[in-house]
């Protein structure tokens, strides 16, 4: 089903009707967070996501989840602000992590944002039969609501500089059940920034290769083999890598019940994939296999 959307670049553009990306890295206002205030309780029966909400005596009630997209400013002019859809409860949020970052990343966690989050749940909708919410939801790690998100996304992570806070924020989510998808970063010096990152928020838990038979290959497809993913145009050029990363890599981090928690794939562009999968000229293996990637790690993260 996956290769039937994905081989005709028009049918697949018709379905990403997406509006234009915001600026990533570079832009002078930063991107939207996720809003602080839950929307009304949905009525009894409805189904829809459960999650606790921390630090209170409610902690197994039901609580709403809450779009990313601000109320209206007068005047704005904002792509985001054309399509507003008010508050929902669904089971599924493609939350993306919005964290401290240095010098030319300064605004990396925004990279392909939103586009890339919007193109890649509309083909989720597609390929599965989860409630997912179709709209983009970022979130600070210092924010106590990010427990209400089991999913989380982060990239270009070359150029993460974490708080004292965000490192206590990530570390409480990832035990207390998250799941963080690392991708769009590539090199040693990238690498090894991530990694000393990594180590202040599990300084016990190393960083592992991840072998082909770990269940997050095969909770949905069946993937065999890792491909490096390039930026869209790069292929073009003659090359899908980056820097000096040569080789993809997909490693991980576990908990002390050996639960992945972090998922780390390196040397590749997912969300490059994700974002210009509408475009004729970017190559179906890539899309197809950046799609199946995100599918798996999302249903692992949802059953683990």
């Amino acid at each position: 089903m996956l290769f039937g959307v994905l081989a005709a670049g028009t049918i697949l553009g018709a379905l990403l009707s997406a509006p234009p990306a915001l600026p990533g890295r570079d832009s002078p206002t930063e991107p939207h967070l996720a809003a602080p205030t839950p929307a009304p309780v949905p009525p009894p029966g409805a189904n829809r996501f459960a999650a606790p909400v921390p630090a209170t005596s409610t902690a197994d009630a039901m609580v709403a989840l809450t779009s990313s997209i601000p109320p209206p400013v007068p005047g704005a002019t904002d792509p985001l602000f054309a399509q507003r859809p008010p508050p929902e409860w669904h089971e599924f949020y493609f939350t993306r992590a919005a964290y401290s970052s240095y010098g030319w990343g300064r605004r990396s966690w925004a990279t392909d944002y939103p586009k890339s989050d919007r193109q890649f749940l509309t083909v989720l909708q597609r390929l599965t039969n989860l409630d997912a919410f179709s709209y983009e939801n970022a979130i600070l790690l210092t924010d106590e609501n990010i427990r209400r998100y089991p999913f989380l996304y982060a990239l270009e992570v070359g150029y993460m500089s974490l708080s004292a806070g965000e490192i206590e924020g990530l570390r409480d989510y990832l035990k207390a059940g998250g799941f963080l998808v690392i991708d769009d970063f590539w090199g040693t010096r990238e690498w090894a920034q991530f990694e000393y990152q990594m180590s202040l928020v599990f300084p016990q838990h190393p960083i592992i290769d991840l072998e082909l038979d770990h269940p997050v290959f095969n909770t949905f497809y069946d993937i065999d083999e890792i491909l490096q993913v390039p930026a869209y145009g790069r292929y073009w050029r003659g090359r899908t890598s980056e820097r000096d990363g040569y080789v993809p890599y997909v490693k991980g981090i576990l908990d002390d019940d050996g639960r992945l928690m972090v998922i780390i794939n390196w040397n590749t562009d997912l969300g490059d994939a994700w974002e210009w999968a509408e475009r004729p000229d970017y190559p179906v293996q890539y899309s197809t296999f950046a799609f199946q990637m995100g599918v798996n790690m999302i249903i692992y993260a949802m059953s683990h």
